[in-house]
């Protein structure tokens, strides 16, 4: 038990940061044009974070690369087209918060489904 919250912990702060603190404009700012290098690093960056995290404990770092890559990039580019679609800016509409608050919750579902799969 004391090993999956670990591993938890370490990917919520792996989040933040790769999430949040490092990423640059040219990767967010890209991330609703399918296909577009930005969104594609940024989904990379993360995926590979949560690789090296669960990879310590359980293994399978090429398929949890995979894996949560690929799910973060679609997460990412349904809300920035969601988003854009209903041309929801964050000084003015709830909705854009309530959106970026489901995006948060997808990823972190993604992480204990990835955890389940691998204990």
């Amino acid at each position: 038990m004391i090993e999956l919250l670990t591993c938890l912990a370490l990917l919520q702060t792996k989040h933040l940061v790769c999430d949040w603190i490092l990423q640059p404009k040219w990767m967010w700012a890209n991330k609703g044009t399918y296909g577009h290098f930005g969104g594609i690093c940024h989904a990379l960056f993360n995926g590979s974070g949560t690789a090296l995290i669960i990879s310590a404990f359980y293994g399978n770092f090429l398929i949890v690369l995979a894996i949560d890559s690929i799910i973060h990039y679609h997460i990412d580019f349904a809300k920035m087209n969601i988003l854009k679609s209903l041309g929801l800016k964050p000084e003015k509409d709830p909705a854009f918060w309530w959106l970026t608050g489901a995006d948060q919750y997808l990823h972190q579902c993604t992480y204990l489904i990835i955890l389940l799969l691998n204990i």
